[in-house]
């Protein structure tokens, strides 16, 4: 069967899982008595919770007799580590840009990606009906982008597709007649490549495993692209692992139809595919096969550049809300996220208890972190803090470019906020609407907890893209935060008397009855220092009374936290204590009296 490999690549929410859908309903992958959901290929809880895609998925449809394998990626920078090894399996990429966002930081990341596999490209300008949607001015900056990442004159004749995929459709012109995707799925016939034929009769079948997956009947499946070759099932095979080579039978081969594997007993030389039957088969490992079996080079990915300490948590609340508590539970699981992630690094710390865990981002940690929560786990984590490495004999730090879409009133505090950051202004564009667009270039040490100030700034209007820009030379210290916490100086269940006396001293994060401990942080002072403080203290009872002796108690709304906001907010000497149940801020010395209240 003649078949096309393709990946759809896209900034963040510019409608990469919406248009699969559109494709795989428009095809028939579903059966009339299927429920389909919306954005189906998210089918993770996080994914479906934040809109976002985090693991890349692939699919296939049948197209006029023609499969059309379909790889859905991640759009946050992130999650880039997904798009590069998906990129593999691929020969051909389609660049989603949104008719009013225009290029941004992720779709520049995709892009250059996708130019360095030599992949080719398709442009399909989406969600045209938007009442500021700018098509034409967009399919210029898109060229501007291919030329500023130095496109050769083939690059530049990409075709270019206008869709709105929430309705499922795609035209070839602007104001086309059109009511469907076929224009789009024609055009991936007509321009996307087949899979190259093997060099020569003698190529080996050589499948590069580019992610995992998991049944509960056959064990762990590896995934990948097939090159070389056809490839049968039952036959010998050499795996190729980092630490050598192992003689193995596949036992089972499967492709793809809609969002379900079949099992097949051959597979093309080209398609994508899955095995089953290699008990430790790991993300760049090479499954090759007959008498000149080969390995692939490994896959290589960006390192990351964001360190983060998780340890076990040994407050006083331990083991009430988790079932997995120890420090082998937590070193197995994260020794099993490395296996498949490999754009995260697992470091073990003098302690047994400690681990340092990098990756390209807070967003990305705090995603692993709230998978471990939700399977059962408590542990603690701290400040995430950037990774500094020595070239030439000097120290150098990440960059990345930040893109900042804030109102024009905010554009001042923008800036001032920015050069505290060591940010460097690149350009300044505003759209004549009451917004401005605001590109800088800071170290990454100044964007952690940036994210949770630009909303306060702009008060939930304003909008972070970045991307990661290189190394550069150590900018130079960048103030951290500048407000102390409030601290429970004795455990119990917080008041509502205790707490209304405290509000005038900062914005509180608990409400009343709420259990606490000593070191454990009920709020952020109004000034630099900590203040320890009680919080569960009653009110006196008596029988004497006077007129207009009792104030009315009432409480403001406490601040509420979640795990990246609490990622971001903490010091150095803080430690997020996280269970399935609760988010909890305290001190890493809980003991008031070993603990300094000056915040250097």
């Amino acid at each position: 069967m003649d078949f096309r490999n393709i990946a759809i690549i896209a900034h963040v929410d510019h409608g990469k899982t919406t248009l699969v859908d559109g494709i795989l309903r428009q095809c028939h992958a579903f059966q009339d008595h299927e429920r389909v959901v919306d954005r189906v290929m998210d089918s993770m809880d996080l994914e479906r919770e934040r809109g976002i895609t985090i693991a890349s998925k692939n699919t296939a449809v049948a197209y006029k007799g023609v499969r059309i394998n379909i790889v859905d990626t991640p759009g946050h920078a992130d999650f880039g580590g997904e798009v590069e090894r998906v990129l593999t399996m691929v020969e051909t990429a389609v660049l989603l840009v949104d008719a009013s966002e225009g290029p941004l930081p992720q779709t520049r990341f995709v892009l250059r990606k996708a130019m360095e596999r030599g992949l080719t490209l398709m442009v399909c300008i989406n969600k045209i009906d938007r009442h500021d949607a700018r098509a034409e001015e967009v399919l210029q900056e898109v060229y501007d982008l291919f030329i500023d990442l130095d496109a050769d004159e083939d690059q530049l004749e990409f075709p270019v597709l206008y869709a709105v995929a929430r309705d499922g459709i795609a035209m070839n012109e602007l104001g086309d007649d059109s009511d469907s995707l076929r224009p789009l799925l024609d055009s991936i016939l007509e321009h996307a490549p087949p899979p190259p034929a093997p060099e020569s009769d003698d190529s080996p079948p050589q499948l590069l495993v580019t992610s995992l997956d998991y049944d509960s009947y056959v064990g762990r499946l590896a995934l990948g692209r097939l090159f070389g070759g056809n490839l049968k099932r039952g036959t010998q095979a050499v795996w190729f692992h980092a630490d050598g080579q192992k003689n193995v039978r596949l036992q089972l081969l499967y492709n793809w139809n809609g969002l379900k594997r079949h099992e097949v007993t051959e597979a093309q030389a080209g398609d994508i595919i899955a095995i089953a039957g290699i008990e430790g088969i790991t993300v760049g490992d090479t499954v090759s096969f007959g008498e000149n079996a080969a390995p692939l080079p490994r896959l290589s990915v960006d390192e990351p550049t964001i360190g983060m300490n998780i340890t076990i948590n040994n407050g006083p609340m331990a083991g009430r809300e988790g079932k997995l508590l120890t420090s082998r539970q937590i070193r197995e699981r994260l020794e099993r996220e490395m296996i498949h992630n490999v754009s995260l690094k697992l470091e073990f710390l003098d302690t047994a208890e400690s681990f340092r865990v990098f990756g390209r981002g807070e967003l990305q940690l705090a995603i692993l972190i709230e998978q471990m929560r939700r399977e059962g786990f408590e542990m603690c984590a701290g400040r995430p803090e950037v990774v500094f490495k020595e070239i030439e004999g000097k120290r150098h730090e990440p960059f990345e470019e930040v893109t900042l879409d804030v109102p024009d009133v905010n554009v001042g505090a923008m800036t001032q906020m920015m050069a505290a950051r060591k940010g460097t202004m690149i350009d300044l564009l505003q759209d004549g609407s009451g917004r401005a667009r605001m590109i800088y270039k800071v170290p990454s040490r100044g964007l952690i907890g940036f994210r949770n100030q630009l909303l306060t700034e702009t008060r939930g209007e304003g909008i972070i893209n970045t991307l990661f820009d290189g190394w550069a030379p150590y900018a130079g210290a960048i103030p951290r935060r500048m407000n102390g916490s409030i601290i429970s100086d004795r455990s119990g269940k917080t008041t509502a008397y205790a707490l209304y006396h405290l509000q005038p001293r900062g914005v509180l994060f608990v409400g009343s009855q709420v259990e606490v401990y000593e070191g454990m942080v009920l709020g952020e002072h109004a000034k630099e220092n900590d203040l320890n403080v009680n919080g569960v203290k009653g009110k006196q009872l008596t029988n004497i009374r006077s007129s207009g002796a009792d104030e009315k108690t009432v409480l403001t709304t406490p601040r509420q936290i979640t795990l990246e906001s609490a990622l971001e907010w903490i010091d150095e000497d803080e430690w997020v204590e996280i269970t399935p149940v609760s988010i909890r801020i305290r001190k890493k010395i809980l003991k008031g009296n070993q603990r300094s209240i000056r915040r250097d």
